[in-house]
């Protein structure tokens, strides 16, 4: 069981890089990547629409600022999508918090907390998914949670 971490800039790694340590908690696999709504376009709905092939079973998708990526993706995909917003602009967030939550229906997007704790949540969330499939992780995410959801 795979998941795929995405961001729309590489400087948005500083955040992202939280939710890569949870699941290196968990010990779940993944793959972190770069890819952008508006400057590759293509490449990111190559790769939602490709994702399930490559063994990906859900997809975290951080951006800031206009914050498309996350329903670009939901849009080509039928896997399950979460979205971080990225505190990358003046309007630390909101704007990315506003621009992944308002989806059109029938094409969600889970949408977490702006910044760390969004991107914490977002890889427990994942695992939680994973979990509904997997005894391990479901042992795992009960022994985490009696711990107090910290690391």
């Amino acid at each position: 069981m795979k998941v795929a971490i995405v961001m729309g800039s590489a400087s948005d790694d500083e955040i992202m890089k939280n939710c890569e340590r949870y699941l290196q908690y968990f010990g779940v696999e993944y793959e972190k990547m770069v890819l952008s709504a508006h400057r590759n376009p293509l490449e990111t709905i190559e790769f939602a629409r490709n994702a399930e092939e490559r063994g990906f079973k859900v997809i975290i998708a951080g951006a800031g600022m206009a914050a498309h990526l996350p329903g670009v993706i939901a849009a080509n995909t039928t896997l399950p999508v979460i979205g971080v917003p990225i505190p990358s602009s003046e309007l630390n967030g909101v704007d990315s918090l506003y621009s992944i939550v308002q989806m059109p229906p029938g094409i969600p997007v889970a949408t977490v907390a702006i910044g760390k704790a969004g991107a914490v949540n977002a890889a427990v969330l994942a695992v939680q998914m994973l979990a509904l499939q997997n005894e391990d992780l479901k042992r795992k995410l009960e022994e985490f949670r009696s711990k107090g959801s910290k690391l």
